[in-house]
């Protein structure tokens, strides 16, 4: 099979396109916030921090001096910050051609979302579950939108407990374990999603993408353990840029052949690194069962109901 060769360069023209970006301050986020602003998309930043967000503004702007830009604050482990953000766009805009449920926390101590949820599924999955509902008015009212759920190679070691999905008071917690739920997760997410997308005869794609190994700030918690810590310097020789992490979300979220629930990743040794293609994940992603539990519980702690 032939090797991809995409690249930033089989970005189509986006003039005219409105794209949200969660975690648009830095790493994937903001180099996809980056590209598709060179190709005359106006995106929306949507970050968590005010000072970080204010100097990602600025620093894109200067790469791209005729980017289209507008910065608005959400914090996904807040449903009261996700409701505002949303009710904030919607007074805004009339179109939503792309949104990229991008931002996340990986492998963090245990500890729960202003809302009580275990913070890796609440910040990875719910808050977007929840801003993607809320902005659903406006996805269906714009043609061939997309929502682009970032997942990642760690929901393989992922696992739905359903009696136990928040770890309730840090019960079978472990850091590890619990970003490759909320990453199996985005995963069940995206395939429900998609299947409600065709039910309901709305005009929009659902997909999926990872970036490999990619050297983002994603990792800060790493060090904290001890495995980690040994295992990091043998991992570090796979990894790509930031930059290059961004591909697959790119193609996921342009590419006009894409097809829906369509999950990219990159094109390398054991999708580490290299140009993005699709890809599969794996089976537990694909068990409708638990794609319908999800949905109905997501549905359930957010208060977030839609499709």
């Amino acid at each position: 099979m032939a090797r991809s060769t995409w690249s930033t360069k089989d970005i189509p023209d986006l003039t005219g396109k409105i794209i949200v970006v969660t975690g648009a301050n830095s790493g994937i986020g903001f180099y996809a916030s980056q590209e598709f602003a060179a190709k005359g998309a106006h995106v929306v930043m949507a970050c968590r921090n005010p000072q970080k967000a204010q100097a990602a503004y600025d620093e894109l702007k200067a790469a791209v001096p005729t980017a289209s830009l507008d910065v608005m604050i959400v914090d996904l482990a807040s449903l009261a910050s996700v409701r505002a953000f949303a009710d904030s766009f919607l007074a805004k805009f009339d179109q939503l051609d792309i949104l990229v449920n991008n931002a996340g926390i990986m492998m963090t101590p245990y500890g729960v979302t202003e809302d009580g949820f275990e913070r890796q599924m609440g910040t990875n999955h719910l808050g977007h579950f929840a801003l993607t509902g809320l902005l659903l008015e406006v996805i269906k009212a714009t043609p061939n939108a997309r929502v682009v759920n970032i997942s990642s190679m760690a929901h393989r070691m992922g696992s739905m407990d359903f009696e136990n999905l928040l770890y309730e008071g840090g019960t079978g917690y472990n850091p590890q374990w619990a970003y490759g739920r909320s990453k199996l997760a985005n995963l069940l997410f995206t395939y429900e999603l998609q299947k409600r997308f065709e039910k309901a005869g709305i005009d929009a794609l659902a997909l999926a993408a990872h970036p490999g190994g990619s050297d983002t700030n994603l990792g800060n918690h790493l060090g904290e353990d001890l495995m980690m810590r040994l295992l990091m310097p043998i991992v570090e020789r796979f990894m790509q840029s930031a930059a290059d992490g961004a591909l697959p979300t790119m193609r996921a979220a342009v590419d006009p052949q894409a097809a829906p629930a369509d999950y990219y990743g990159p094109d390398g040794f054991m999708e580490m690194a290299g140009p993005p293609k699709k890809v599969k994940s794996n089976a537990a992603s694909h068990n409708v069962v638990h794609q319908q539990q999800l949905w109905e519980m997501s549905e359930k702690l957010t208060g977030v109901s839609y499709l």
